[in-house]
């Protein structure tokens, strides 16, 4: 007797439900694509116990005659293709024809369809697979699915589900980004008798994703449109501001020739452009409507056709990340979208009793310390009317001002000193602070630093509060960038063996000219070591063997990246290892020419990692904060 025998058909479809439809999710997934294929204007999905107890949808598309209805319910029959070529071609969602009798093996299935030209409809009952019941019915025009007790016949894989609302939760990500790939087409989600999805269905993306995320979300919006003529290649969209991020992808949606797919190329092109402008866990919200010919690629690479396969993936990835990129530019030459990249956190009062009688301390102490204690100070030149010694060398940069690091002036007469230093310059930096358009005040007087990690500091009406790190990891960053010719290096007195494992020789040896023009010149030296030579002019030579290891950590995240994405990942690595760090006293003249250089940057308000670097705080928030709206004591 021969082992080898063929399944039955009933056996054949519960197995193919494992990869179609393995949970409530899936088998909407499957009906919503219908419902779009069958031209409807208008979808409404309800669901009751996470799908599980009940699923409908109904749409009011083109509907079915009874033979159609008849045949929809077989293995492998479909109205979208009739040949392997056709696959090259199909435009639909669904193409396969596997989803209805896959559902109704492994549910109570019920099918209730209409065409226009009809009297009467046609109804098809199905208990698990078993022999359908079809006869004819009234309905409307269109087509209802009604799904119950999913996978009652299967209590194996009903065992492998969540919580209810964790299927819920699925079923409402996949109408969101159903709705979000045809703006076109009303939808309306109910879940448990609420509705809690409508959309309008006017053909408007903004509107659309106003209606499913909310009016404050839509005006944090950057508008993408771009071509490439070349590969034949359009994309648009909406991408966020630095200032609306999320802890993960759930809100980024790709939609490829009609089709809501994922894929990391695309993913990575987002991060790339973004990872200098939002925290590393932080992603913004995307939606990019991709279109390329249907024959550079392929749909029939998942189960349920949520993954596609490019002919060209480079190619997508370099126009995402261009099409990004010129949006974000666009829309961070207005100080608006640029300051909107630090949001003012909120705070919690609480009134504190004043202790008149109580001795008081004006001294600085605790976590709050002036610029400078008051010391001795090296003899100096007065260059103002009051007799106040200030260091003789006005510094140029901060690297620069740091040689002051351990001298210490009286901080009073320093910023009297400061002021009266900076009588002539005003009219030109105000000039300057105008064109340059960042939103940072010209004329700053630091005041001193909290913790030695935070710089205080004011303008005639606005209070700062500068993270000095980050805003000098971005200092550096845009000076790291702007030397297109290659970063100035340093020979070094005695020269570093380097050690590496199998792939960070591979990066270090596919990327040796990046290297070398970051300032890193690394030669040969054995299996998998290496000479360090010379080291970037501004990085501790200490430091030099952790930076370049950083580096490596970052080109192994990379994804097909270009050349300039590894570039950037690199200066982003080497501002962070040369900044000032936290812990570090500054005296006034090394917060001031901070401030100033932050000032003269064209983003001045996240550093390359995306952190803030600067807090503003006007008179209306001060008097907010204190509760003195209203009054005018």
């Amino acid at each position: 007797m021969t082992r080898i025998h063929v399944l039955d058909d009933t056996t054949i479809n519960k197995i193919a439900a494992g990869e179609g439809v393995g949970r409530p999710a899936s088998l909407v997934k499957e009906l919503g694509e219908n419902a779009v294929d069958a031209g409807a204007a208008a979808v409404e999905i309800e669901i009751m116990g996470g799908g599980v107890s009940f699923i409908r949808v109904t749409d009011n598309g083109r509907g079915m005659t009874r033979e159609d209805a008849e045949t929809a319910i077989l293995r492998h029959a479909t109205s979208k293709i009739t040949s392997v070529s056709d696959l090259q071609t199909v435009a639909t969602l669904g193409f396969r024809g596997e989803a209805l009798p896959t559902i109704a093996s492994v549910s109570r299935f019920s099918l209730l369809t209409r065409q226009a030209s009809d009297d009467l409809g046609t109804r098809v009952d199905i208990l698990g697979g078993k022999t359908p019941e079809i006869e004819d019915a009234g309905c409307e025009i269109g087509t209802t699915v009604r799904v119950e007790d999913l996978f009652f016949n299967t209590p194996a894989r009903k065992k492998f589900l969540k919580t209810n609302t964790t299927e819920a939760g699925k079923i409402s990500d996949y109408v969101i980004r159903l709705a979000l790939s045809r703006p076109d087409i009303a939808f309306r989600f109910i879940n448990n008798n609420r509705l809690t999805i409508m959309t309008a269905g006017d053909d408007s993306l903004r509107r659309t994703i106003e209606s499913l995320y909310g009016h404050d979300t839509a005006g944090a919006l950057i508008p993408l449109d771009f071509a490439d003529e070349e590969a034949e290649i359009r994309i648009t969209g909406y991408i966020s501001k630095p200032s609306m991020i999320r802890s993960s992808r759930a809100w980024q949606t790709y939609i490829v020739n009609g089709r809501t797919i994922q894929n990391r190329a695309i993913a990575k092109a987002i991060d790339n452009v973004y990872r200098a402008l939002v925290p590393k866990m932080g992603f913004p919200l995307a939606v990019l409507r991709i279109e390329v010919p249907q024959r550079t690629i392929d749909v029939n690479v998942h189960p349920q056709k949520t993954e596609m396969k490019f002919e060209d993936e480079g190619r997508i990835f370099k126009a995402v990340y261009k099409s990004v990129l010129d949006a974000i530019r666009s829309a961070a030459g207005e100080t608006a979208a640029i300051a909107a990249a630090v949001e003012k956190p909120s705070f919690h009062y609480e009134a504190v009793p004043l202790n008149v009688g109580a001795g008081m301390n004006t001294g600085a102490h605790g976590a709050f310390a002036a610029a400078s204690p008051q010391m001795n100070t090296p003899p100096a030149a007065s260059h103002s009317t009051h007799n106040y010694a200030m260091p003789p060398i006005r510094p140029q940069t901060v690297h620069e001002a740091l040689q002051w690091r351990g001298q210490s002036i009286d901080l009073r007469a320093a910023q009297d000193a400061v002021g009266a230093a900076r009588m002539d310059e005003r009219d030109t930096l105000a000039a300057a602070s105008s064109a340059e358009n960042t939103g940072i005040e010209g004329n700053l007087l630091p005041i001193g630093q909290v913790d030695l990690t935070y710089i205080i500091a004011q303008s005639a009406q606005t209070l700062y509060i500068v993270d000095q790190h980050a805003a000098h990891e971005r200092i550096l960053f845009d000076r790291f960038s702007a030397q297109a010719d290659g970063i100035p290096s340093q020979q070094m007195l005695v020269h570093a063996i380097l050690s590496f494992d199998a792939h960070e020789a591979q990066y270090i040896d596919e990327n040796a000219e990046l290297f070398d023009r970051l300032g890193f010149h690394l030669e040969p030296a054995g299996e998998r070591e290496y000479r360090l030579t010379e080291a970037p002019a501004d990085i501790p030579l200490d430091e030099a063997e952790e930076t370049i290891r950083e580096i490596l950590v970052s080109l192994g995240d990379l994804h097909a990246a270009t050349p300039a994405n590894l570039r950037q990942a690199g200066i982003a690595t080497m501002a962070c290892r040369a900044a000032i760090k936290a812990g570090e006293e500054l005296n006034v003249r090394q917060m001031e020419i901070l401030l100033d250089e932050l000032r003269s940057t064209p983003f001045p308000f996240t550093c390359p990692h995306g952190r803030p670097t600067i807090l503003k705080f006007d008179t209306h928030d001060l008097a907010k904060m204190f509760k003195r709206t209203g009054f005018n004591l």
